[in-house]
């Protein structure tokens, strides 16, 4: 009897992954829990281990293949029987997809049913994140609505898709004789395909607006500069600004609810807890491990949370349940020097907050033209769900909080 191999939930809307590298080769003897296939996605790479010991009797899904949560990649026979057995299975895959074809006829009826919102939320939150038309998947549901499942399993087979692919990178002009003999033509990598195509999608499926405002960092600077020593001795940690900056997200998330839900469908989910998002840079690319129940977190905690998450992320030792259920996302382009920038929505999430370099700059206080340390904040927004007033208000809490550390305290 053989145990298959499948693609497991990937996490918070990961819907597909690249088959990095298999670890066996048919016929290999595996054990239980052994990593057996490394996938990637658009946010870590996953190891998927062996489900059960036995023998690689075959590999279905080959490196560099794109695969849905589900698909099948492979199985795995019992004891060495296994090794003989993997020839004639092999040919099973190969006959399954007569059947996939088969429910083809199935679509001229579905889009009636998709037509008329019959359809739950998560169908259509599927059907927007992959592409995949729900119209051209058969449904096993109640007077044929289409399931979570069905779309899944669409997905997974791969029958739906050519609705995915309708997506052409359009062609550039050919360079001069001259120029195009010093260039040099690397293809993109399944992986940055991925996260290139979310960024977009984050762009086209939201109302995405960005409001700036400008804080002075000279308290928080000075609380920084007067207690790091001691703090970095008691807690085993440094002190930083995402500590302070978190807590006043937060503060203002708990005003301004709207910022911390999101849309599913036709419904509006508001969240009564603060999952907070910390954008960390690594050699593959920007990745948003996330601080749960950060409200909860002393300054300590998060400055501790945030540390380990960066130690794990240089050592590519990041998992998928570090990434998921954030509520909110803060990035950090001033590491690098940005003045200012206008980030892109993490979705399906409403906001996320945009930090960038600290500059002295000449600024007018009661009357005065002081020189004070200066940054702009910037806040993305989904506009479908976060008014301007809700979006300019927020960013003001921040600023009123960072400028006064002590609200933090006193709750303010």
């Amino acid at each position: 009897m053989a145990t298959e191999i499948r693609v497991p939930t990937l996490g918070e809307s990961v819907t597909e992954a690249t088959i990095g590298k298999w670890f066996k080769k048919p016929g290999d003897a595996v054990k239980a829990d052994e990593p057996l296939v490394e996938l990637e996605t658009d946010k870590v790479t996953v190891e998927v281990p062996a489900p059960a010991a036995g023998v690689l009797s075959e590999i279905i899904a080959k490196d560099g293949d794109t695969v849905g949560v589900g698909a099948l990649l492979g199985a795995i026979a019992e004891g060495a029987a296994g090794a003989a057995a993997a020839a004639p299975k092999a040919e099973a895959p190969k006959a399954a997809p007569a059947p996939a074809a088969a429910p083809a006829p199935a679509p001229a009826a579905a889009p009636a049913k998709a037509a008329s919102g019959a359809n739950g939320p998560a169908v259509e939150r599927l059907a927007a994140e992959t592409g995949v038309s729900a119209a051209n998947v058969a449904g096993s549901g109640k007077d044929g609505r289409v399931t979570k499942g069905d779309m899944l399993a669409a997905i997974a087979s791969g029958a739906a898709a050519p609705a995915a692919a309708p997506a052409p990178v359009a062609v550039r002009a050919p360079s001069a004789p001259v120029d195009a003999a010093r260039e040099e033509r690397v293809k993109m990598t399944k992986l940055r395909q991925t996260i290139a195509r979310r960024l977009k999608d984050a762009q086209n499926t939201a109302a995405m607006l960005t409001t700036f405002n400008d804080v002075d960092m000279s308290a928080v600077m000075g609380l920084r500069a007067q207690f790091k020593d001691s703090f970095e001795k008691k807690h085993g940690t440094k002190l930083g600004f995402m500590g302070f900056f978190t807590k006043a997200v937060i503060a203002a998330l708990k005003d301004l609810p709207a910022v911390n839900a999101e849309i599913d469908g036709q419904d509006i989910v508001y969240k009564n807890y603060y999952n907070i998002g910390i954008a960390v840079g690594t050699e593959k690319g920007l990745v948003v491990p996330v601080v749960r129940d950060a409200d909860e977190l002393s300054v300590a905690g998060i400055e501790k949370a945030i540390a380990g998450f960066g130690r794990k992320a240089r050592d590519g030792k990041l998992g998928i349940e570090d990434m998921q259920g954030g509520t909110f996302t803060i990035t950090n382009g001033g590491i690098y020097g940005s003045l200012m920038s206008t980030p892109i929505l993490n979705a399906p999430q409403s906001g996320i907050l945009g930090m960038h370099r600290i500059e002295e700059r000449p600024v007018v206080v009661k009357g005065q033209i002081v020189v004070r340390p200066m940054m702009y904040l910037a806040l993305s927004y989904d506009h479908r769900i976060v008014d301007g007033r809700e979006a300019v208000t927020f960013l003001v809490r921040v600023k009123e909080t960072l400028e006064d550390p002590a609200r933090l305290v006193l709750d303010l």
